[in-house]
């Protein structure tokens, strides 16, 4: 696969595919811009070569074609000042007459933002007709988009058989680079900590993570999945009644192949589930009807801290409770400020992109770690041993 560091961008014209999707508040001003800086690295390569770039991205989930509300226009300003002052344009669609007029009179050093590719149906399809329509925008094609490298859309991966030149972005190279390190050569101690709602959105990757990892640290909601189905009384706690049997099994796995599995002792609990509600710490296998876990407690923080700090290798993915609420922050919080402390000590880490990434980025520590995945579906599914499309349309 070519990276951008093949190419000589002077006079080209370069259609790069990011990953532009960021939160705006209610006045449409970005709330955490760290897709768009991820970004920057690829973007002044092309511009300082004496190129141009012309930017697809998504943005939400648009229904019915254009809503003002997923509208890159809001994103102009900011990313010209991210750039340094560079010159951005805006076309008000990714296709079409206006597109094409705007790209064509682009001048060396210039950037042209396209409206949410989304905006049209087709794309989530990977309509060929509507990638066909981008790739006359550019002469080059790059793809950093390493959060959306996991869907076969128009702009991710169709739009690529139209180019003979094209390559990986430096996020991209960077995003795969690391995610090769923790599944093929990490150094021992290797801990990968599990955390998030649900066994089912990790099951693969827990079973490909048993044959790799020393220690499997489970947090969050799944873990009162695993509890129930170690006999234990979770109260009212989330619970994936058709996944008992799962839990038990991947228990069985970890102690066949040697790996120590680490379930918090303890969690703290709430009558409710509110920031407000009333709280008091529990062991996880007697917790009180009308009762439910929403945070690891104080023993289970220690422990896990204590394995976390004799790893050479930590991958982080899903946070240890309802971290968006301040009362049951803490576990994540403190969780995360092991993983620094490790690193500090000389281990690599990666936070595994969503809402580990987004704990990690809202407490200061993003740059602290060794690095933070800008993408949480796509991470898991190359870990889970999938082939990525966005990635394999550069290689063909």
């Amino acid at each position: 696969m070519k990276t951008i560091d093949d190419i000589n961008f002077s006079g080209k014209k370069a259609l790069v595919r990011v990953d532009f999707n960021v939160p705006l508040d209610k006045s449409f001003k970005i709330t955490d811009d760290t897709r768009m800086t991820a970004a920057v690295p690829t973007l002044k390569k092309i511009l300082d070569d004496g190129g141009s770039a012309i930017l697809m991205s998504h943005l939400g989930r648009p229904k019915d074609g254009p809503d003002e509300k997923y509208s890159l226009k809001y994103l102009v300003d900011h990313l010209s000042e991210i750039l340094g002052g560079a010159t951005v344009h805006f076309a008000n669609d990714c296709v079409g007459e206006e597109a094409e007029k705007k790209a064509s009179q682009l001048q060396p050093g210039e950037v042209l933002l396209l409206e949410n590719t989304r905006f049209h149906p087709e794309e989530s399809k990977g309509d060929e007709k509507l990638a066909k329509q981008m790739a006359k925008l550019g002469d080059v094609y790059v793809n950093d988009a390493f959060g959306s490298a996991h869907r076969a859309h128009s702009s991710t991966t169709t739009v690529a058989q139209f180019f003979d030149e094209k390559a990986a972005g430096y996020l991209l190279k960077a995003e795969l680079d690391n995610a090769d390190k923790v599944l093929n050569n990490a150094a021992k101690p290797f801990t990968a900590i599990m955390g998030g709602a649900k066994i089912s959105d990790k099951i693969e990757i827990i079973e490909q993570l048993l044959d790799k990892v020393d220690n499997l640290i489970i947090g969050g909601g799944m873990c009162y999945t695993f509890f129930k189905a170690m006999g234990g009384k979770v109260g009212n706690s989330l619970v994936e009644e058709d996944k008992l049997d799962l839990a038990n099994e991947l228990i069985q796995k970890a102690k066949e192949k040697g790996v120590h599995l680490h379930l918090p002792i303890d969690s703290i609990i709430a009558d409710k589930f509110d920031n407000d509600a009333q709280a008091k710490v529990s062991n996880n296998h007697t917790i009180p009807d009308g009762w439910m876990g929403l945070d690891i407690g104080p023993e289970a923080r220690e422990v896990f801290s204590q394995n976390i700090q004799r790893s050479k290798t930590i991958l982080w993915n899903g946070p240890m409770g309802v971290f968006e609420m301040s009362n049951f922050a803490e576990g994540t919080r403190q969780i995360a400020e092991s993983v620094v402390r490790a690193t500090e000590k000389g281990a690599f880490s990666l936070i595994g992109g969503g809402d580990s990434a987004a704990a990690v980025n809202s407490m200061g520590y993003g740059e602290k770690v060794s690095f933070v995945s800008t993408g949480g579906g796509a991470l898991l599914e190359y870990m889970e041993g999938k082939e990525l499309p966005g990635v394999k349309a550069l290689m063909e």
